[in-house]
């Protein structure tokens, strides 16, 4: 199993969509995490809205800041385009995905960029496969 750490500023919508595919897509090959550098606490209605359209309850997610997951060596950190460099988290690559930040868009924009997420993270678990 590999161990990937997705991060945002938040850890509200980008980061915690990300986790959410890498639990549904990779369950047997990665071990997915996700935190924020300044986690809001709180994960974004938006982002549990969209994600209940495809049927994923992220309701059972927390929002977390980078001292909350588990302090040991990923095989990946990626970030999602917020500008967050994690010093902190021990990684044998990092990768930044450059997505844009759904939280101020319309229901429509915000699914295109779940979307987008969904497709990195499978071609990273098919990458790993």
């Amino acid at each position: 199993m590999k161990k990937v750490l997705f991060v945002c500023v938040e850890n509200s919508c980008r980061s915690q969509m990300a986790e959410a595919f890498g639990k549904i897509h990779g369950k047997e090959i990665v071990e997915c995490y996700s935190a924020g550098s300044r986690a809001s606490g709180k994960v974004n209605e938006k982002a549990i809205k969209s994600m209940q359209a495809i049927g994923y309850d992220l309701n059972t997610h927390v929002s977390k800041s980078l001292n909350e997951v588990p302090n040991e060596k990923y095989d990946f950190a990626i970030t999602m385009g917020c500008g967050d460099e994690c010093p902190f988290v021990i990684a044998e690559q990092r990768v930044d995905w450059g997505i844009p930040d759904p939280k101020h868009m319309d229901e429509a924009e915000f699914a295109q960029v779940r979307d987008m997420i969904e497709q990195k993270v499978l071609a990273l678990v098919n990458e790993l496969s």
